[in-house]
């Protein structure tokens, strides 16, 4: 008997060996196949194994990235850089309804310049709220370069709530930078321009254009900007930049560049060379530094004015409070970055090989002394470059904008010119590592590579030109975004993502684990202000009420697979106003809702209320239906409004059915629902026997189910009223709803109940 079990081992355990090694073989071939069908390299499915992330898997990073001419914010995972979402923020989008229902158009309506709606952006750079210097995952600030106006995103639910208008600017492109504990945001101006909104003759320039930079005071427990808290520090007319606010010892201070102070205005049809050539003759331009802690604590005070209604520090008395200072920096600079310990600064010029590197503590020593070299035209102190340089170090021709790494005094280099990254030590001042990229990079960034704790890991490389990456779609190309493995001493390109919407400038990158979004809304929810909407609508409650006020208005719902109500008849000249609330509680039930010729795209998801407004001016009909793939009926979830003629007196009473139901086929119909009862109480059974109530995600499917069985066992009575009244038409009809309610409830149970298979759930007694 032990003999035969051991032969038996024994075979097994050859057998294995050889299914092994056949199958191990047989993965060499395939794979060697592929690579030689497809030309590819031990170094690609190296890069490629970086990358991949296995059906249903998550990225470890996400990256928000401007939207550039689109005006939104693009959202993709890291290292799979998938795509997961476009947040829509200063244009109107449709599939998210923004700027089609009336809670996102009062959204985009605050963003209006000089009472004009402005229905685009040029989103530049994007911020995360901090916590200490880390980012904390709660909100996203980013700016419109093209409309001075910065806006607040909500990562709870990834939504634009608020968008504020720069009083003062004409032109802006040094926002978003956050301060490390979200105290303000900043937003430095671009091209000079009179702070009045009127005529000025640029003849004028010097004396009536100016430049400023801007701190929003963020109201942290109401995730919005404060205006009335905010403040402006007038500068002069040079094109300021990029900026980035300190850390540790240079807490409290901010750092703007700027370019063109030579104040040089150009006029080519004038017979004056362009701006390029006047903004660039000198060696060097200014680096702004404003200490904003002590300006916020003036304004506290009551010792700074307010103008436009906002307070405005102007530079007479910023010198004379010590809040302002000018140091010299690289010719025509793109970026300055605060080391991570805050005590170095680093500033590139696109017009110079070299970065600089500033030292804190030198530029303090030099302020503490009263050490300047002298003041500019407006009377503002300069530190002497040499009483604030650390070091320079020549990384190659165009450098832009820096990132810190994981280790210390390593950083990452844009270089435009020579289309490639350099790996430096600011410490040491030596250049490490250099990798060519495709084409003309412009910003970069490293995960959480603005924070006080960079990660390192990887980089991305934003390059403005794409050239013969990708397939060609016509003259106008995607940008290139590539992804380079940074975890070792040697750069390492891993992959090249097409982005087609806008021209994205600057990304930041965080751990997906910070983020917390939610998944649904509380029931009767306004997103765009965070409270129950007054439209609220529940199960039942569906009604028409033509208001004080005017209107129509239409508190309605929408649920798999119905709107409720399904017509709505007004009479032409109204003015309608439809409220339409999500009953859903699953996970990734959205609905939308679709009017013919109205302008109407609404998109509603569980929980949310929204609205839209319009002027039923034409009398016709018109059919409206759900825009989302929700249900196997999701093509019968359909309405119609009817604008009547003023005046119009029906003719005609009653509908005629287009199909008759006798006895037989109600029957059959019941029949079909006690049939589909038993497969909903054997899949309530698992659920109930095992512990759902430790997956949020499968109580919230439960609540649901259980509603629908809810609705389910009301169209049943209706059924059984009209069948005991021998109306077998109504009856039948009946019957098919409460089956359809059956269908939504099992394919809720099945969904909790696959769910529940794969996450190891624990039968319970």
């Amino acid at each position: 008997m032990n003999n035969s079990l051991k032969r038996i081992s024994a075979l097994g355990i050859g057998l294995g060996i050889g299914l092994t090694a056949a199958t191990n073989a047989w993965s060499q071939s395939a794979l060697e196949d592929v690579m030689k069908a497809r030309g590819l390299s031990q170094k690609d499915l190296l890069a490629a194994a970086k990358t991949y992330t296995p059906t249903g898997g998550r990225d470890e990073y996400l990256a928000f990235s401007s939207g550039g001419q689109s005006g939104q914010v693009i959202v993709y995972g890291i290292p799979s850089m998938r795509i997961l979402k476009y947040i829509a923020v200063f244009t109107p989008e449709p599939w998210q309804g923004y700027g089609f229902d009336d809670e996102s158009k009062a959204v985009l309506a605050q963003g209006r310049i000089q009472g004009k709606d402005i229905n685009y952006g040029d989103t530049h750079h994007p911020a995360f709220s901090e916590t200490n210097g880390e980012y904390n995952g709660r909100y996203l600030f980013i700016n419109d370069k093209a409309n001075p106006r910065m806006a607040v995103i909500d990562l709870h639910d990834f939504e634009t709530k608020q968008i504020v208008v720069n009083p003062f600017m004409k032109s802006e492109h040094g926002g978003a930078f956050v301060t490390p504990n979200t105290e303000y945001v900043m937003e430095a101006s671009q091209y000079a321009a009179p702070f009045e909104d009127e005529f000025v003759p640029l003849e004028e320039f010097n004396d009536k254009y100016r430049g400023a930079v801007t701190y929003w005071k963020f109201d942290d427990k109401k995730g919005r900007l404060d205006p009335s808290q905010s403040f402006t520090f007038e500068l002069p007319p040079y094109s300021q930049d990029l900026s980035d606010a300190g850390k540790g010892p240079s807490m409290g201070w901010g750092f703007t560049n700027s370019f063109c102070s030579e104040r040089y205005v150009g006029g080519i049809e004038r017979g004056r060379p362009p701006f390029e050539a006047g903004c660039s003759q000198k060696d060097t331009d200014f680096l702004h530094v404003t200490n904003w802690k002590k300006a916020a604590e003036l304004v506290a005070a009551g010792k700074v004015k307010k103008s436009k209604g906002a307070y405005m520090i102007p530079m007479e008395q910023a010198v004379k409070e010590g809040l302002l200072y000018l140091i010299p920096e690289p010719k025509s600079p793109h970026g300055v970055d605060v080391s991570p310990d805050g005590t170095h600064i680093i500033v590139s010029g696109k017009l110079d090989s070299h970065a600089w590197v500033y030292s804190w503590e030198k530029i303090q020593k030099a302020i503490k002394e009263k050490k300047f070299e002298g003041k500019d035209p407006y009377g503002i102190p300069i530190i002497a470059m040499k009483d604030a340089l650390h070091t320079q170090v020549q990384v190659g021709l165009g450098p832009l904008h820096t990132q810190y790494d994981a280790k210390e005094c390593v950083v990452y280099t844009s270089i435009y010119v020579d289309s490639m990254v350099t790996k430096w030590d600011y410490c040491e001042g030596k250049v490490l590592d250099q990798l060519h990229i495709h084409y003309n990079i412009g910003h970069l960034v490293a995960m959480e590579g603005d924070s006080v704790s960079p990660d390192g890991k990887y980089l991305v490389s934003l390059n403005k030109l794409a050239i013969d990456r990708f397939n060609p779609v016509g003259p106008l190309h995607p940008q290139n975004h590539q992804l380079i493995d940074i975890s070792g001493d040697k750069m390492q390109l891993l992959y090249d993502m097409p982005l087609p919407l806008g021209e994205p400038h600057y990304v930041v990158a965080i751990k997906a684990d910070k983020l917390k979004p939610a998944v649904r809304y509380k029931s009767g929810w306004d997103s765009r202000s965070d409270k129950k909407s007054p439209y609220k609508t529940r199960a039942g409650r569906e009604k028409v009420v033509r208001g004080d006020d005017g209107i129509v208005h239409v508190y309605g719902t929408v649920i798999r697979s119905h709107i409720t109500p399904e017509i709505i008849e007004v009479e032409e000249g109204e003015t309608v106003s439809i409220h339409l609330t999500n009953l859903e509680r699953a996970q990734d039930e959205t609905h939308g809702f679709a009017l013919y010729g109205q302008n109407v795209n609404l998109s509603i998801e569980p929980g949310k209320t929204v609205s839209a407004t319009f002027k039923a001016d034409k009398a016709g009909v018109y059919p409206y239906y759900c825009t989302e793939f929700c249900s196997a009926l999701h093509l019968e979830m359909q309405g119609y409004l009817l604008v009547k003629p003023k005046g119009y007196v029906a003719t005609t009473t009653e509908i005629q059915e287009g199909t008759k139901y006798t006895q037989a086929d109600y029957e059959k119909q019941v029949k079909t629902n006690i049939d589909t009862q038993a497969v909903i109480d054997s899949v309530v059974g698992f659920i109930t026997s095992h512990n759902y109530k430790d997956f949020p995600e499968v109580v919230a499917l439960v609540e649901d189910a259980t509603d629908q069985l809810g609705f389910a066992e009301e169209a049943k009575k209706k059924s059984e009223g009209f069948a005991a009244k021998g109306d077998y038409q109504n009856a039948t009809l009946w019957a098919g709803q409460w089956w359809q309610y059956q269908v939504k409830t099992a394919d809720l149970g099945l969904r909790a109940k696959t769910f529940l298979e794969e996450h190891g759930a624990k039968k319970v007694k």
